[in-house]
């Protein structure tokens, strides 16, 4: 009677429909059994010397059930899992009901099952219906914006990379791509889970099925289709829907003996008892049902938790692992700091107003596109920025230009060598260093750094009390930055200057001595080690896609808050699936042996049905529960790595 196999891809369309399908049907035929059954019950009550016309109307409804039951049956032994255990017991049990006589109970047992299977299935569709929605987000189309300035409404997929598109305000974005112009309000909730809307303008990036609030925007176009970063969450989220956790697999194993156990044990009890209705008992009270689900529909419901909270998981199995590690390793740029240079201090030459050199130098940096030219333009505002003659850049060095007849140089020492200018010594900084000239006056210095996350301090903090105390930053950078940033952030062990092979035999190192390293990088050099590591995470869905490919999760958001919410979420899950399994072990164990002795009465193999569902829609609720999980109230449950 299933309808889904839990092991198959949940990717096409049709597949989806197909499965709808499947279930409606299957529903209707459970239907119209159940009220022949139910004429059968009444004719059999209403008249009870007359029972052939209520036995001939029981047999037509337990042969309308018979045909999914034998489908599914047959279904599983071409295609054997522990799902499929319960298709094959059921069968049996309902052809030894035919063959003791007892119509009613051969079509009250395969109803009483599809039931529960169509509740059960329903469930596990749920987040395929998801997906769909987020599959929707760019199904309403762009308005591309033709080089003649004409404006076209074309569907998603007819969009190309540098294609041109304006989005309105209450316009869904339709692809990724760059700002060209304008300023808006973009709703990023479903794919980042920010509740409050970002404010984007020319030159940031725009991900495709973003809401536009308010605005009007001109964005060119660099991913469509499924490359951009919908696409790849799309892509994520069926690869971990259809993923087994490691408790489905284990009991996928032994699913050979468990059903030869249940056998061996019906038999004995008709053997010892010669009761046919507690043999029937027995085959139904050991339908899996409840195990087999145990794993799948918490790990679900995980996914779509993670999902609202801006958390990609590639498997269930890595969502599981992440509830063991035992230590942290961090890339420095782009992951623990911004991984955008800002200025961090201006050093006024001696007389010189201290705002005149950063003026100069936002006013002057921002003709270029180079990293320390863009962090010197960020000091001032457009509106407010001195207009230049003259421009002109020196690769590498700097910029000079011509402000009311007098000339202006910002750039690196080595520029005011070339201009033939005296300028005092640099002073001593680990970062870059750009000076400020008017004429021939030397203005100051500007210092430049990477400066760690606003965040950083409080996230490391908290992983910390969740019990991942052993931290350690692994950056390809210079030891003296390196060391900086860990100071600033509270992390007391550095591996600086390390290749990508270096960081991954580091990785490898901390597996050895022990531990159980989570990986976080956001970069091609932290690729190897990410696979290196028991688990990856990637920051921000715009990595690189290396990073993005090695990574086991991926957080939409470069926020190191995310850290401690996947932290807790897997210990959650990882504490609702072993409740489930226990649950539905020792429920299907009592159910066993109080069939096999006879305790379940004359109906006994529908009171198991009856209670198997039961016990079955209990472990599906108490998944359930998992979606309530909100990060901001979640309690720090501890490691077991914890000290």
């Amino acid at each position: 009677m299933t309808s889904i196999a839990l092991d198959a891809p949940l990717s096409a369309p049709l597949i989806a429909r197909t499965e709808r399908f499947t279930l409606a049907v299957q529903l209707t035929i459970a239907l119209a059994a159940g009220c022949l059954l139910a004429v059968a019950v009444g004719w059999r009550f209403l008249i009870p010397g007359d029972a052939q016309l209520a036995d001939l109307v029981a047999g037509a409804a337990a042969v309308l059930v018979a045909v999914p039951v034998l489908a599914a049956a047959w279904e599983s032994l071409r295609h054997p899992s522990l799902h499929g255990i319960t298709d094959r017991l059921i069968a049996v049990a309902m052809i030894a009901a035919w063959a003791s006589g007892d119509l009613m109970t051969a079509a009250v047992l395969p109803i009483v099952m599809i039931l529960g299977h169509v509740l059960e299935e329903r469930s596990l569709i749920g987040s395929q219906e998801a997906i769909r929605a987020l599959s929707r987000l760019t199904d309403e189309g762009a308005r591309l914006l033709a080089p003649d300035g004409s404006v076209s409404v074309v569907s998603a997929s007819r969009l190309r990379e540098c294609d041109v598109i304006e989005v309105r305000a209450g316009d869904r974005i339709a692809a990724d791509g760059t700002i060209r112009r304008g300023r808006a309000s973009l709703d990023m909730a479903s794919l980042t889970g920010e509740s409050v809307p970002v404010e984007v303008a020319e030159g940031d990036p725009a991900l495709a099925g973003a809401l536009n609030t308010d605005g009007y925007l001109e964005i060119v176009l660099t991913r469509v289709g499924h490359e951009t970063t919908l696409g790849r969450i799309i892509a994520l989220m069926r690869e971990a829907e259809s993923a087994k956790p490691p408790v489905t697999r284990l009991l996928d194993r032994h699913a050979g003996r468990y059903l030869a156990l249940v056998l061996t044990i019906a038999a004995g009890t008709w053997f010892a008892s010669a009761d046919t209705e507690a043999m029937l008992a027995v085959l139904v009270a050991s339908c899996p049902c409840a195990l087999v689900l145990a794993a799948p529909s918490t790990a679900i419901a995980a996914i779509a938790v993670a999902a609202r909270h801006g958390i990609l998981i590639k498997g269930t199995g890595f969502l599981e692992r992440l509830a063991d590690v035992s230590c942290v390793v961090f890339d420095k740029t782009g992951t623990i700091t911004t991984g955008a240079l800002r200025v961090i201090a201006v050093e006024p030459a001696e007389g010189i107003e201290p705002d005149l050199p950063p003026y100069l130098a936002a006013s002057l940096g921002a003709a270029s596109s180079h990293p320390v030219s863009r962090a010197a333009a960020d000091l001032v505002p457009v509106a407010e920025r001195a207009t230049f003659d003259d421009i002109r850049e020196t690769g590498g060095l700097g910029l000079t230009a011509s402000l009311r007849g007098e000339r202006v140089a910002f750039g690196r020492p080595e520029l005011f060598a070339r201009l033939g200018m005296m300028i005092p010594p640099p002073p001593a900084h680990d970062g870059p260093i750009a000076g400020v000239a008017l004429g021939a006056r030397f203005l100051g210095w500007l210092l430049f750094a990477d400066q760690p996350r606003p965040e950083a301090v409080s996230s490391l903090a908290e992983l910390r009390t969740l019990g991942l105390q052993r931290q350690i930053l692994l950056t390809g950078d210079r030891g003296s930055v390196a060391g900086r940033v860990a100071g600033q952030v509270g992390i007391d062990e550095v591996s600086a200057e390390a290749t990508p092979e270096q960081k991954m035999h580091r990785v490898r190192a901390e597996i050895s001595a022990g531990h159980v390293p989570l990986v976080v990088g956001d970069g091609i050099n932290d690729s190897l080690a990410l696979k290196a590591g028991a688990v990856g995470i990637a920051m921000g869905a715009q990595g690189t896609d290396v990073a993005l490919a090695s990574a086991d999760l991926v957080l939409m958001t470069s926020d190191l808050r995310r850290l401690g919410t996947c932290i807790r979420l897997s210990r959650r899950c990882r504490r609702t699936i072993h409740v489930n399994v226990a649950m539905g072990l020792g429920w299907t164990g009592m159910l066993v042996a109080l069939a096999a002795v006879g305790a379940l009465g004359t109906e006994g193999a529908i009171v198991a049905a009856l209670l198997h569902n039961a016990s079955t829609l209990a472990g599906l609720a108490n998944a359930g529960r998992l979606l309530r999980f909100d990060e901001m109230n979640a309690e720090l449950i501890p490691s077991r790595h914890s000290s």
